[in-house]
């Protein structure tokens, strides 16, 4: 069975023209052309008709263009879109996966990405296009790898180009893939040596009226930031392995020695990278895992509407960015409401503020911070031209937990083996954030 292949890449403005593309080698040459034809006309439909533009489109085939039926995969960074045609047989989670890679790799080069930023790094961009997809495979794909062989831009190297030097008098280039390892760039040398883990978690829930967790789920992330000498080989332990469940590992993990006692051997590329993704096996969360509660009062009139929407902190650390929104409507004209505070004293910077978006027809309340134990009360009144309103059955609520992970997940140790004669410099840290449906 052929390996799938993707046959090129194309950027595209705001405005549907092509930035960049890449040279479709094995496709006629009007391939590229039809296909921003056809993205073009399904962003138009959708201007038209409000809906969403799918990220898989087909593409009929054309004989003038000499092409058959195809798939289109894209997606959006800003004001850019990246463009993927495929035949019809290519599973688009392969292309998605590709595309994600690039572009992560692409903001470690030129930062933002935007149409000027990328614009003025044409040359880098075709670049690291033309490396990693060659003949439409995939080929270097590793951050370390590429910087051997695209040069990250930096201002000495702008200077250089500006007054028309080529290098500085006697520098040699690192030879591209002189490190055995593919992740791990060669001669890496620091002055200080640190190495940083951070435990990134997302809960999303929904939660019944009777404060009944329905469906809870957890993923997370351990997102490691490496600035270590030669190449280090390290152990890293956590007290409690057992919560993390359906591991996906960076390549430099040792699975074997996962598999045996639940710890990370590896050998880490140099600079940012994320070392595992995981979930947080069933169980369901019970309500108080849930480190808020709400409770709100709403009834609903004749073009009107009261509510008292009371919010309750059940966490032993403070909360931050909490934002309920409440949709109230499309027929929805206005709000008037008033905030206070129970319970633990709050000032006015922790009641947050509200307002009324008259674009989504919701209802905002935002909180900058939530002290543990704290509780909130928003009462106030809505309007609507509709006779019988329809709100929204339920209320979001999304909040960040800066201090630690929502699992309680922990590093227990991290060594240096080996043979490095250093002592690095080693922080962990940790943090939550959330997404919960709450019905009234």
């Amino acid at each position: 069975m052929p390996l799938p292949s993707i046959p090129g890449l194309i950027i595209l403005d705001s405005l549907g023209k092509p930035i960049i593309q890449t040279t479709f080698r094995t496709s006629a040459p009007a391939f590229p052309i039809l296909h921003i034809g056809a993205f073009n006309d399904a962003v138009a439909k959708s201007l038209s008709t409000g809906e969403e533009v799918e990220n898989v489109l087909y593409v009929p085939g054309s004989l003038s263009a000499g092409a058959a039926g195809s798939a289109l995969c894209w997606v959006q960074r800003g004001d850019l879109r990246f463009l993927c045609p495929v035949s019809e047989d290519v599973d688009p989670l392969f292309v998605f996966t590709f595309l994600n890679t690039f572009l992560t790799i692409l903001k470690d080069y030129i930062g933002d990405i935007s149409a000027s930023r990328v614009r003025e790094n044409f040359d880098l961009v075709y670049q690291l296009l033309e490396e990693m997809l060659d003949s439409g495979h995939p080929l270097t794909t590793e951050p370390n790898a590429l910087r051997d062989i695209v040069l990250p831009p930096s201002l000495l190297n702008k200077l250089l180009s500006v007054t028309g030097a080529s290098g500085l008098p006697g520098s040699t280039a690192a030879m591209p893939f002189a490190s055995p390892i593919p992740w791990r760039r060669h001669g890496v040398r620091y002055n200080n040596n640190e190495v940083y883990f951070d435990i990134v978690e997302e809960l999303e829930a929904i939660v019944g009226r009777n404060g009944a967790v329905l469906i809870g789920e957890v993923w997370g992330q351990v997102r490691c930031q490496c600035r270590l000498s030669g190449t280090p080989d390290l152990l890293l332990t956590f007290s409690q392995p057992r919560l993390m469940s359906d591991p996906s590992f960076h390549p430099c993990v040792r699975y074997s020695k996962w598999a045996r006692d639940k710890s990370l051997s590896f050998v880490p590329p140099d600079g940012s990278f994320t070392l595992l993704t995981y979930t947080v096996p069933p169980p369901p969360l019970a309500p108080h895992q849930v480190p808020l509660q709400l409770r709100p009062h709403i009834v609903i009139g004749s073009g009107t509407g009261s509510f008292e929407i009371g919010l309750v902190s059940r966490a032993g650390k403070v909360l931050e960015e909490v934002k309920v929104i409440w949709n109230l409507g499309d027929e929805a004209t206005g709000v008037q409401a008033s905030m206070s505070g129970g319970g633990a004293p709050v000032n006015e910077k922790e009641r947050g503020s509200w307002g009324f978006d008259p674009l989504t027809k919701s209802l905002e309340w935002t909180i900058p911070i939530l002290p543990a134990s704290a509780s909130l009360t928003l009462k106030g009144t809505f309007s609507s031209a509709d006779p019988h309103p329809r709100t929204s059955p339920a209320i979001q609520i999304t909040y960040t937990m800066p201090s630690s992970p929502i699992s309680g997940l922990k590093v227990d140790s991290l060594k240096l083996v080996g043979n490095d004669a250093y002592k690095p410099f080693k922080g962990v840290r940790g943090s939550g954030r959330a997404r919960i449906e709450w019905r009234w």
